[in-house]
């Protein structure tokens, strides 16, 4: 049996670990760097000590920062479809689809996809008073918390023909749901990002550089980094899971082959021992006191015993013609087979 068959089966789990190993460090890595990031970064308050801070830094910008201030829209702001009372400055909608779908395994399970998502952003800033820091690509945050102003579902009234093409097609409808979430004006959030002065002395928080993401959120530096911290300890128990999954199928890929290589070993060393036992049989049944022209061209000891193809010189003894595989001795013709050869 080929070794690979024997290993199939460990070898996809071997792979399919690697794959999930390699994709947890770097979300560990990159987890890693976020944290050390954020617990670096100085908490500023938006007041006359923004710009005294902001001049210790080369070109004006601070990598990372964390700033804290109320949302107040550049010009007009965003009205609410669903409530015309509510204005904000970033507004998401969305429309879902619920459905009831069969498995592979035949059971039926809730199932949910966004069929469709707007995002709509007006400019806005962090402001403190007569103080204030623009916004920049609000939409580009990793992690942008917004109020939900609007969940609505609206149920499916499926008939008898809408049941049995659902059986059938392995698909439900259960109904549509439409959901509204806005970043308010007025509301109290923190911004972690990059924060630099432009010529004109304007302030604004922009998406960093160097990997690191935009935060817009109504937590705190302190929430962050408690967050962070358990994604990172969640991570490390994952790499210990799989990291012992890949350990254990790499042993018994070693194991196996171990095992196989110990089994040729024997079979190798069999082989070795009845060859040597044919040869000492060989050399009791051979004849003595042959004439020149009767004995092997190379050891001149033993008798003739093999006949070369496609030549047909027969000239060397079986053990000669053990060693002897690429041209006849006689005639330099390369060597096809070899039969034995009966001389009387």
């Amino acid at each position: 049996m080929d070794f690979f068959s024997e290993i199939v089966g460990e070898t996809v789990i071997l792979g399919i670990d690697s794959l999930i190993l390699g994709f947890c460090v770097k979300q560990l890595s990159k987890c890693k760097y976020i944290l050390n990031a954020l617990q670096t970064a100085p908490v500023l308050d938006i007041d006359e000590s923004l710009n005294k801070e902001i001049n210790k830094y080369s070109n004006y910008t601070i990598p990372y920062v964390v700033i804290r201030g109320l949302v107040k829209p550049l010009g007009a702001p965003i009205t609410s479809n669903y409530n015309q009372s509510v204005t904000g400055v970033v507004q998401r909608l969305t429309i879902k689809e619920h459905v009831i779908a069969r498995t592979l395994a035949g059971f039926w399970s809730d199932q949910t996809r966004t069929i469709h998502e707007v995002c709509n952003a007006a400019p806005f800033v962090l402001s403190n008073g007569k103080y204030s820091i623009e916004v920049v690509d609000a939409l580009a945050a990793d992690l942008l918390d917004m109020d939900v102003i609007s969940d609505k579902f609206e149920p499916m009234s499926p008939g008898v023909i809408d049941h049995v093409w659902g059986f059938f097609s392995g698909v439900r409808q259960r109904g549509l749901q439409t959901m509204e979430e806005m970043l308010r004006d007025g509301s109290y959030i923190t911004a972690i990002g990059e924060l630099s002065r432009s010529n004109s002395g304007a302030l604004k928080i922009q998406p960093p550089r160097e990997d690191l993401p935009l935060y817009l959120t109504t937590s705190t530096k302190s929430s962050l980094l408690k967050r962070l911290a358990g994604s990172r300890d969640f991570l490390r128990v994952l790499l210990i899971v799989f990291g012992a999954v890949a350990a254990v199928a790499s042993g018994r890929i070693a194991y196996k082959y171990l095992k196989r290589r110990k089994r040729r070993d024997l079979e190798l060393t069999m082989k070795k021992q009845l060859a040597t036992g044919r040869r000492e049989r060989r050399a009791q049944a051979r004849e003595s006191g042959l004439a020149d022209v009767q004995l092997c061209v190379v050891c001149t000891e033993n008798p003739k015993e093999i006949i070369l193809l496609p030549c047909g010189h027969v000239c060397l003894c079986e053990d000669c013609a053990d060693n002897i595989k690429e041209q006849c001795p006689i005639c330099r013709e390369k060597i096809e087979s070899k039969a034995p050869a009966f001389i009387t």
